[in-house]
């Protein structure tokens, strides 16, 4: 069988991702003796295609489960999908904008209709991305967050918390979505400055000439104020506490209240209080009984108890026109420009409304503190470290959590109304008849839980609690989560507290936190913003193999890297370098017959099994630690530079020999090489792997290679191979230096105390001479020529460059370098002197 010249990815990928289906290695038993590797997906959200940052997270949980396959663990890799409840919605909606309709105008039973169709298609084309990109997960297992088994479950922890006490009902200020028309929790909102002002507004007192000046960035707010506040320690204030003033344009009396909440140094020392409409308000008012009046509603338009002047316009629009009047009746004192701190959606941007409303909420105290404990004591590992910082840092900082949404898309909160007697059921299924009155006119609740809600509960959920099942028996706890910075709060946090609190164990053991994928400009990358790199592109143009290595490559436990289209030419390059290495050496195998001549063990044999060996260790300790790109470094290295530059090539002359020693252990090394890679590369050693054996197994079904066995004795004299590589590479850099063409012989005289090193250039002089043309001799002292030094571990060697050494060129060129090195002492002080550079990066490059 003939090698292609060239590795095309795309056949080979097709095929041997049907084959690993086919023989079912994807499969989890868990009723094998082997010991046992579990981690479950972060489900996608069906909102879209998958893109880089999702390739990046998969390419990781298959470089970890392919390598524990092959170190002997029955492994389970759980895959699944999220209905992503408000993602989706803002998904639909979008469409039916482009027909001119809202999901009013077609009703809930239609839209529902529309997110099932969507989640269908996404599903599908989830399933195939993932696939692409040579990921091996249980399908047979794969679940979604709004399948019928995981719906009892969330049912089920709904139920169990509002029982235990948890779980209750109040009105709250909340972040609302005007866009979205939805409740949103404080980590679905984000924050932002923008360009606005501050507006200073004058509030009469009451049957008097004087006023108190009130300065907010909102004044479309003030159509419901009920108290301006003042701290009590103001001495500008204290006469007028407890004074009535008179609300511009409403033309209502309020009263002047003093709160130790208020800033002295904020604008005038005095604010406006906002009950319905501001968090700190919200508080000021219980505090001191104030009146809640609501102005602003779900649309985010004025409604009354405002001015009918102002009701039904817009919040921004009604701003516009109240400063007019507040203008025309001489109460603006003055405008400044001001960056305005406001909440947006995280999904649609919207500047979010801060409303009271009616809401279901879980008490997070409790629920907090066992989740502190386990990371606290180690139980639960972040890896990088520092984000433990972050997760504790919120945990003990937590409010209670806002789970209902008003939505249609999602999981129906299970509690239902009795309409006759205002009874509240908490229940699994829908009662026939009321617990308290025995009335069937029962309504359930309308609004849908939080996507977060069912999403904390995946790893347990996803093997079938609250049953006892076998899988949670024996793969749970999960071995290690991969995730994204942007949701330790929003679901690691959750899925922690959520395991502690339904099966007393913790979900995983590691959490790796991942790199952010920024644009070459350092961007985040967004599909909306058309500034992403969309992985499938990549797959088609480079194939799946170059996409994986590239990110790995990459990934470095920093807080971003910086990616550019072309970038994954190191990963294409690097899989081409293998197929050429595959083919030279499917081209000696094809006639190994041939190889009669036994040949002798040289010490390059041991050379590059020693440095297999090292490779085999830092191999083991770099995917223990997460160390992904220092793992993808070495690998091409080794295969790169020692193996195929060189080992390779001083073979050749054994190959040209048909030595048998020589063959065989190149082809030991290349399998080798290829198992190691697999995790990482698993089409092309694959492909590669069956060229070569010709057995129907995969190669994921051998072993991590054992390390070769060789004496200190022979260790000792793997030094001698790497002097002979330095004085090739310094023979060539002379020559290119010194224009020396290849084809003029040169003498080189080593001075050294080693016998052993003479003896070995000397044996190798077939090799030297093909490579550089250089002929070694032994120093002899009364030589006077033009040599050029080459400075070795063991010695010195002396090349004779005669009339070729130019001294005026050779300053301009050390002259150029020493400039060239200065310029790089200057940027590693300049980083070492910035305190950004010390807080972000590894303690190891702060270090080298």
């Amino acid at each position: 069988m003939e090698m292609k010249k060239v590795y095309e990815p795309k056949e080979i990928e097709k095929k041997w991702y049907s084959f690993w289906e086919e023989k079912g290695y994807y499969k989890a038993n868990p009723d094998s003796e082997k010991p046992k590797f579990s981690i479950v997906i972060p489900p996608p959200n069906i909102t879209g295609p998958l893109h880089i940052g999702h390739a990046l997270n998969n390419t990781i949980q298959d470089i970890l489960s392919r390598y524990k396959r092959m170190a002997g663990y029955e492994v389970l890799w759980l895959p699944g999908i999220d209905h992503a409840s408000i993602a989706t919605h803002n998904q639909i909606e979008k469409e039916l904008r482009k027909e001119g309709k809202t999901r009013f105008d077609i009703g809930k039973e239609e839209f529902l209709k529309r997110a099932w169709a969507w989640k269908e298609r996404h599903h599908q084309l989830i399933i195939s991305q993932l696939k692409g990109f040579g990921c091996l997960c249980d399908w047979s297992r794969f679940r979604f967050t709004m399948d019928e088994e995981y719906s009892y479950t969330v049912r089920y922890a709904f139920v169990y918390y509002y029982k235990k006490g948890l779980i209750y009902r109040d009105d709250r200020i909340i972040n609302w979505c005007p866009r979205c028309r939805t409740a949103i929790s404080d980590l679905e909102v984000k924050h932002k400055e923008l360009d606005g002002y501050l507006y200073y507004i004058k509030y009469p007192v009451k049957d008097s000439k004087e006023y108190i000046v009130v300065a907010t960035t909102r004044p479309e707010t003030m159509l419901g104020d009920t108290a301006v506040a003042v701290n009590p320690l103001d001495e500008r204030y204290k006469d007028y506490i407890n004074k009535t003033l008179i609300l511009p344009l409403q033309e209502r009396e309020i009263k002047v209240i003093a709160d130790e909440m208020v800033d002295i140094e904020f604008g005038t020392g005095a604010v406006k209080v906002t009950p319905s409409h501001d968090p700190n308000d919200f508080i000021i008012a219980k505090k001191h009984n104030l009146e809640f009046v609501k102005i602003i509603d779900e649309d985010g338009k004025i409604i009354p108890p405002a001015k009918d002047r102002y009701c039904g316009l817009d919040r921004f629009a009604a701003r516009e026109l109240i400063i007019k009047d507040l203008k025309e009746k001489g109460l603006l004192e003055k405008v400044e420009n001001y960056k305005v701190p406001v909440g947006t959606c995280a999904r649609c941007e919207t500047i979010i409304e801060p409303l009271i409303s009616k809401q279901w909420f879980l008490r997070m105290a409790e629920l907090a503190k066992p989740a502190i404990e386990v990371v606290e004591k180690g139980e639960v590992k972040f890896v990088p470290k520092r984000w433990e910082k972050v997760y504790l840092d919120w945990l003990y900082n937590i409010k209670d959590w806002c789970l209902s949404r008003q939505l249609w898309w999602g999981h129906q909160i299970p509690v239902y109304y009795c309409l006759d007697c205002e009874e509240i059921m908490v229940e699994m299924e829908k009662p026939e008849r009321c617990s308290k009155c025995n009335s069937k006119n029962i309504k359930e609740d309308e609004d849908v839980l939080d996507t977060w809600f069912s999403s904390a509960l995946w790893p347990f959920a996803t093997m079938g609690y609250p049953k006892k099942t076998k899988e949670l028996e024996v793969f749970y706890p999960t071995d290690v989560l991969v995730t994204d910075p942007d949701i330790i709060f929003l679901w690691v946090a959750r899925m922690v507290f959520s395991s502690l609190e339904f099966l007393n164990k913790i979900p995983f053991r590691y959490v790796y936190i991942h790199s952010t994928v920024l644009n070459e400009k350092g961007e985040r990358m967004s599909r909306t913003k058309g500034i992403g790199i969309d992985p499938q592109e990549i797959v088609e143009e480079y194939g799946a193999d170059a996409l994986r290595f590239t990110l790995t490559y990459l990934e470095s436990q920093s807080q971003s890297f910086r990616l550019s289209k072309d970038r994954f030419i190191i990963g294409r390059n690097f899989a081409n370098k293998i197929w050429n290495a595959g083919r030279l050496l499917y081209s000696y195998y094809q006639e190994k017959e041939n190889f009669i001549t036994e040949g002798e063990e040289k010490i390059y044999d041991y050379w590059i099994k020693e440095l297999f060996n090292q490779l085999l260790r830092k191999y083991d300790f770099y995917l223990k630690n997460y160390y992904f790109s220092l793992l993808a470094q070495s690998l091409y290295t080794f295969f790169w530079n020692s193996y195929c530059d060189w080992y390779l090539e001083l073979n050749k002359e054994r190959f040209r020999k048909k030595e048998k020693k020589a063959l065989k252990i190149s082809l030991d090394i290349f399998y080798n090489f290829l198992k190691l890679l697999h995790p990482i590369m698993p089409f092309i050693t694959e492909e590669l792997w069956h060229l070569f054996n010709k057995e129907e197994k995969s190669i994921m079904e051998e072993k991590i290679p054992e390390p070769y066995y060789l004496s200190e004795e022979k260790i000792k004299e793997t030094f001698l191979c790497e002097e002979l590589i330095s004085l090739i590479k310094n023979v060539r850099n002379i020559r290119a230096n010194f224009t020396i063409p290849k084809s003029i012989e040169l003498k080189g005289y080593l001075k050294t105390a080693n016998q052993k090193l003479l003896n070995f250039l000397q044996e190798e002089k077939e090799i030297i001479k093909k490579m550089v043309n250089v002929e070694v001799l032994p120093w002899e002292a009364e030589l006077k020529r033009e040599f050029s030094k080459i400075i070795l571990k063991e010695g010195d060697f002396y090349l004779e460059v005669g009339n070729f050494f130019n001294l005026e060129k050779e300053k301009k060129r050390y002259e150029k370098e020493i400039e060239e090195l200065e310029k790089i002492y200057e940027e590693i002080n300049e980083n070492l002197n910035n305190e950004d550079f010390l807080t972000k990066a590894r303690k190891e490059i702060i270090e080298s």
